[in-house]
């Protein structure tokens, strides 16, 4: 229960019940709605909102707009870090579905945007992506002006950047360096991730090298934490005399 006498916060101490009710199975399909929530632990209902927010950002949680809140029973999609793959192959392998939704292309100046990999003009593409008819991801690819055009001639609604790349452009995709952090996504996007502003989402920074070193591709992408997750296996290294 609540203990408005401790020092933890409670809206702390009402996503901790609440994840554990969801892990004793107290909650197989659905929590309480907020007002069933606010008689029953006698908080309010930012308190509520709070606790329940937490634990959507820790994917423990779904909110379906209009119908409640679900206990998340899939698990989040899975990419490995040791290898160079596309949303497309990562949510495949899951067994899912993944389609694209093109949101804007165009070219750009780099030095006025901050692509500090390029030095002129470049072109830019993003895309909302989809596993199973789920906004997962937003993107954004950022390309020399040669590369962009051609690949803009395309349907990215429906065709994979990566295969155009290697198989119509004859590019050969090397090797990339990748940084993951966190960040607030802004207002205007949350709606497109169904997701509630102020939310946190995995940002991925990634620069993608051809065969000669040659900077193909810089990326930002932005993902709901509830259902895509980033995994790496490493192996301790001893060196022994």
């Amino acid at each position: 229960m609540i203990d408005d006498t401790l020092y933890i916060p409670l809206h702390v101490q009402l996503s901790k019940s609440l994840e554990e009710k969801i892990k004793a199975q107290e909650f197989i399909e659905k929590i309480p709605s907020e007002r069933e929530l606010m008689d029953m632990y006698s908080v309010s209902r930012t308190t509520v909102r709070e606790a329940v927010t937490k634990l959507v950002n820790d994917g423990l949680l779904i909110k379906v707009h209009g119908k409640g809140t679900y206990v998340n029973k899939k698990p989040p999609i899975q990419e490995w870090l040791s290898s160079l793959n596309s949303f497309t192959e990562t949510v495949r392998r899951m067994g899912m579905m993944p389609t694209s939704k093109l949101l804007t292309s165009k070219k750009l100046t780099a030095d006025k945007h901050g692509i500090e990999v390029f030095k002129e003009e470049i072109f830019m593409i993003e895309r909302l992506r989809y596993a199973d008819e789920k906004p997962i991801a937003i993107e954004r690819h950022y390309y020399p002006l040669s590369i962009g055009e051609r690949l803009s001639e395309f349907n990215l609604d429906k065709e994979t950047i990566y295969d155009l790349l290697e198989n119509e452009l004859g590019i050969v995709l090397d090797e990339a360096e990748q940084y993951i952090t966190s960040e607030i996504i802004e207002d205007h996007l949350a709606p497109y991730l169904e997701i509630p502003s102020g939310s946190n989402v995995l940002l991925v920074e990634r620069t993608i090298v051809d065969e000669k070193g040659n900077v193909v591709e810089y990326y930002i992408g932005q993902y709901r934490p509830d259902m895509y997750t980033f995994r790496i296996k490493t192996k301790r290294n001893l060196n022994k005399k």
